[in-house]
Order: C-alpha cells, then structure tokens, then sequence
C-alpha cells in the first residue's frame, strides 16, 4: 500500500504561488502536514489533520486498506478558529476540539470548545455545554474527554465541565454551581449526566479508562483570587464515593514537587505519577486500596523521564520514554517491547518509533517512525498479518530532499562543566571556518533531543554549521542541572549559550567574523541576552517571539488566574533588571533582527516592540517584523518561508557573506 499524498499538489502549488522566496524556505517553512492523527476503535479507518497551504486545517477520514477516497469531515481556517484534534468517540462518531481567539494583543482570551460529528462529516453537534444568557462570567473552557469509554457500554464518554453562575434561578447553570464538574456524556444523543459536581478549586480530574473517576486535583486560589502554587490530589477507592488524601504537589508555572498523577491502572489498582527520586524524576505506583503503598517503578541514574507511553481506547499505560542522546522507551508490556526490538531491526534507518494509537482489541497499532534525517511515515502494523504499511508522510516537501546527519556532542563550559548539545553539519563541506549558528532552545524548561528540526535543517541546507546546547537551566538532566532555571540563573545558562559559540571557533568549525545566534522563546530571549553579556561574541542576532523583559512578562499575566504561578517562576531581585534583554539593550552591538506575531499570548508582541524602541534609542541596528493574526508558533507557511528567507538574507548581509538563490 502506498503512502497517501492527498494534500501534496494542493499545498506545493499553494505555497509556490503564494511567495517567492528561496527554493530551501519554501520546502523548509511548509509546515508539517500530519497535524494529529487517530485510529477508530475497530482499526478499519483513521482521521487525520492535514495542514493547508497556510495556516489552516482539515481532517480528513481515510480507511486504512486505501478502498474509498478520503473524506473531509471539519475545518479551520486558521485565522479566528484552530482545529486542535480529532479522536474517535465510536466507529462511526468523532469528538473534535476547536479553538478560539477574542481581542487583540494585551485584551486576548482563549476559548475551547468540542464539537461531536459523524464520520462521514454529517449530524455535527456541539458537544460542549451551552453558556447562559445571565451567565456571572465566561466559560473559556468547553471540557475535556478524560476517559473515552465513559460506561461499560462504550457509547458515552467522560469529559470535563466548567461550571458558570448565573443570576436566576431555572436556567441549566444554577446561581450557585461553580467549578470543574465531569459529566457523562452520549457523542450521539447529547444526553448528558453530572457525575462529578462542580467544585470551585478542581482543576483536574483522572478517570480510569472504564468510566470511573478516580482522582481530583485541587487548587486553592489567593487572597488575591489567583491559582495557588499548590495542588493537592485525592483519591477514591473501586467502587467506593468518598475522597481520600493521595498527594500535594508544590511549585510555579514550570513544575513542581511531590507525587503528580498522571494515570490509574484499573487493573493493578494503581496510580501512575512522577516524583523525585535522588535529584531526577521518577515513574512511581501508589496502590488505590487505601494502603497507599508506593513503588518505584522506573527511574534512570543520569536522566529525568521524559512521559508516559500509552495506547488504546483505554489509553492504558504500556511504558515510559526518557531521553539521553536520544529519545527510548522502557515497556512494561512484554509483547510492546518485544515488538519494539522488531521494528528497529525491520526499520533501522527511522531508530525513532513511537506508538500513537491502537485498536480497542490492539490488534492494529498505529505508530510514527523517524530520524534525524527523516521527518518520519505514520505506519499502521497489524499484528495479526504482521504487515507494516506505511499511511500518510509527515513532510511531504521535504521527501526528496537529503537532511544534514545530527550528532549528539558535549562541549566545556567555562567553568568545566561539560554541556550537551546537538551538532548538525551542512552536507558536502568541510567542518572548518563555516558560517555557524549556535540555536538555544525555547522553554526554558524544556530540552533539545535527537531528531529532525526543520529550523535547524534549513540553515543547514544554506551551509551554516548548527549548535544545539542543552545548557543548564534546560529539563530532562535533573534538579541540579535545572538550577533555579534559565531567568533566575540566566548568568549560567547564558553563559553556557556563549561557552558553545566559543567552542565551535576553538574547534575551527565556525569562522570567528560569521558566528549568529538564533532563537525562538526563550531561545529568542537567550540569543538577545547573549549579547549583554558578551557583546562581540555574535556578529548577528535573529530572535523570534522572544521574551525581551522578565517584569514585562510578569505583569502580561497579572489578569489571568496563573499570575502567582509566573510570579513565583521569574521571582523576584537583581536578576530581574540584569537578566532583561530590553533594560540593556545599550550593551547589544551586533545588529539584531526579530519575528513576533501580534496574537501571541505565551509571549505578548509588545517586548519584541519595547526591545526594539530600546535598541534604536540606544543607536542600535535592529529591525522588527510583526506578522498580523499569528500566534507564537507563527504556524503559517507563508509566513515561516518569509521568516526563513530574510532571517538567512539578514545574516548573510551582516556577517559579509555571498547571497544564494
């Protein structure tokens, strides 16, 4: 069976007529087609979200022997409304999430709601519950499905309710009901029952995967009326009503500490959840009896796990992935892991594979496999024909395209420390006096890995040489590594940043005079910060949507319920001031080049404005390109291709440097 190339004409022509840019930024800032995907209960069909030529999306239900053409069942265009996922609530019946954007730029509030349709694209109904008219507030949040077979006959699911007041009485939203409720609820009929009523501090609810919730999260709010940084979890017995103590996790917006749940095994009687184990994260078991015996169930001595690995309808727990060099996945399911070592064998140019979905009986599994130098196929393998075939390409733009190999490197820090990072090469050049480019990754709590990375790939395509660090303050090497993270202790992570450009011209890679930086997030905030602390290092700088002033970042959430979770995260003191790109911008003297979109809201446009008002009040080059109606991860082919392009023009022209078609 061949790959489905549905949507490859429509987008390649798109995007060749929309803009003309270089051929390498038009394959490189397509974005990737395969969005989401999904396989139905009975592993006869899977729904798929395709992305268009832009910033839209659709989804699409394909079967899986290729008989019938695919049907498009919803879409987005991506300008006020996001198709976020599909799943399957029955063989014949989805449940879809669409997301929405009101006001603009500092006046911004995010809504979701879900929506149940046919498969065939017919008898849509809104599945989220109705506001009312005399409604005290907004319900932004339409619900979530915790549990897809919400009783034993598989018809209905479990998902989540936020309850609003309203001013009278005899409405379907009494005056008093508040809170996060669950409700079961029929895809089909819309019957809807409240099995769960609404408490004013839930903000989280883990059902069992046979229709029984069996832990709550609890969230207090201030004094001030905004979230605590502590959650406390309960339990229930099987079969049993009242709440039990289970845990208390403690910290800010990037973690925290104490046993946090992530999943019950109805089986075993357990709850799976991540906690502390000699510095790093660890997979524990906590019996639901009422004995509350806890058992390490993984842990590894040099890295923090990385998530759970689950499949199926029931979405049961089947292992855990940690990342070293490269991401693994430790099954506690002998027929999983035994499978596993096949398919490496069967597959062994794509060492990346990870099971996305499975059949109600897991006969059929639905997985992705990839590599450094493949964006990767989802593949659908049957286990009873033990046949492997092959469903939809991630990327097809970049299918005939050959990617620059990655490897995985350590370098020294000033003071020793050796820091790991990722290297990637343009291919067919010698690896001496290349134009280079250190990339910090975004977060920042969070990590590079092994694998593709279209931006990584594209300025290699264009001949720089690309570094990768995972400098301390990045997630994934334990509580020491983390620090206080990357704004509390940016003086370290910075300076692991610049300790990477450093290396790569004392190893003779990168030629002193077209060494850049670039980043995007915090990366972007990194790449900018990297100058005040060592002005000459980077001949260029390019950041995107970056975090340019930490009590600026502070105060864009001061009317949002996280504001003491932020608060607490960037903290308070000399940091502040001293680690804010914006209040420093008179050391910055490479010129600097910056990408926002004006509907961000993990990081508002107007630091990317503050920082460049600053930089030419200071006679600084710098230029600012705001892209209209596009969130944080500019998730628009169009405009990632004109990103790519001036951003590789950009550093050309300023480190001296001939221009290529």
């Amino acid at each position: 069976m061949k790959k489905r190339v549905l949507l490859v004409s429509w987008v390649a022509l798109s995007a060749t007529s929309a803009h003309a840019a270089s051929d390498a930024a038009t394959r490189f800032g397509a974005r990737e087609e395969v969005r989401q995907i999904a396989l139905s209960p009975d592993g006869k069909r899977f729904v798929a979200l395709l992305a268009d030529a832009k910033r839209g999306v659709g989804a699409f239900v394909f079967t899986v022997d290729n008989a019938t053409p695919a049907m498009p069942i919803v879409a987005s265009n991506g300008e006020k409304e996001e198709l976020q996922y599909c799943q399957w609530a029955s063989n014949d019946r989805l449940i879809c999430s669409l997301g929405f954007v009101s006001g603009r730029v500092t006046d911004m509030v995010g809504y979701g709601r879900l929506i149940a349709i046919g498969a065939d694209g017919k008898n849509a109904k809104a599945l989220s519950a109705h506001e009312s008219g005399n409604a005290l507030g907004i319900m932004q949040d339409g619900g979530h499905v915790i549990d897809w077979q919400g009783d034993a006959t598989g018809n209905t699911v479990l998902m989540t309710r936020q309850f609003v007041p309203s001013l009278q009485t005899g409405t379907n939203i009494s005056v008093s009901a508040e809170g996060l409720a669950v409700e079961r609820v029929d895809p089909v009929s819309l019957r809807r029952q409240t099995i769960e009523v609404p408490r004013l501090t839930a903000s989280e609810y883990i059902a069992d995967g046979k229709g029984n919730v069996r832990i709550m999260g609890l969230r207090p709010t201030t004094s001030t009326g905004y979230s605590a940084t502590r959650i406390t979890y309960l339990y229930r017995k099987p079969d049993s009503n009242p709440w039990l103590p289970l845990s208390t996790v403690v910290g800010d917006s990037q973690g925290g500490r104490g046993f946090d749940p992530y999943a019950v095994d109805p089986g075993l009687n357990v709850a799976y959840g991540f906690d502390d184990q000699d510095g790093r994260t660890a997979l524990f078991k906590i019996a639901l009896d009422g004995s509350m015996k806890r058992d390490l169930v993984f842990a590894r001595p040099d890295v923090d796990l990385a998530g759970l690995v689950r499949i199926g309808r029931q979405h049961r727990v089947v292992g855990v992935s940690f990342v070293t060099d490269r991401r693994q996945t430790e099954f506690f399911d002998p027929e999983l892991k035994k499978l596993g070592i096949g398919l490496a064998k069967a597959i062994p140019k794509r060492p990346l594979v990870q099971f996305i979905d499975a059949s109600a009986d897991e006969s059929k599994l639905l997985l992705w496999a990839g590599s450094d130098v493949d964006p990767g196929d989802y593949m659908l393998f049957d286990k009873k024909t033990r046949q492997l075939s092959p469903l939809l390409g991630v990327r097809p733009p970049l299918a005939q395209t050959t990617l620059a190999p990655v490897k995985a490197i350590t370098f020294p820090a000033a003071d020793g420390t050796m820091i790991p990072a990722y290297l990637t090469l343009p291919l067919g050049q010698s690896a001496t006096n290349l134009p280079a480019i250190v990339m910090p990754h975004g977060g920042p709590g969070d990590r590079d890995e092994w694998g593709f990375d279209w931006l990584a790939q594209f300025f290699a395509a264009r001949g720089y040489a690309v570094l990768q660090p995972n400098y301390r303050g990045s997630t994934g090497y334990g509580e020491s590594w983390f620090k206080q993270n990357g704004f509390k202790s940016w003086r370290t992570a910075i300076g692991d940043v610049n300790d990477g450009g450093r290396w790569l011209v004392q190893q003779g890679i990168a030629a002193p005079k077209t060494l850049a930086i670039v980043g995007w997030s915090y990366g972007g905030y990194a790449a900018l910060q990297s100058a005040v602390l060592d002005p000459t290092l980077f001949k260029a700088i390019v950041a995107i949507a970056p975090v340019t002033d930490l009590d600026t970042l502070r105060h864009e959430h001061d009317n949002y319920s996280d504001f003491a979770l932020v608060d607490a995260f960037i903290g308070k003191g000399p940091h502040v001031s001293q680690g804010s790109p914006a209040q420093n911008a008179a050391r910055i003297t490479a010129p600097v080049l910056m990408f926002h979109g004006d509907m961000d809201q993990n990081v508002g446009i107007g630091e990317s404005r503050l920082m460049a008002s600053r930089l030419r009040g200071a006679g600084k080059s710098v230029d600012l390109v705001e892209f209209k109606n596009l969130d944080h991860q500019l998730d628009d082919s169009t405009a990632r291709t004109s990103m790519l392009d001036r951003a590789d023009t950009f550093l050309r022209e300023k480190m001296g440097m001939p221009a290529l078609p």
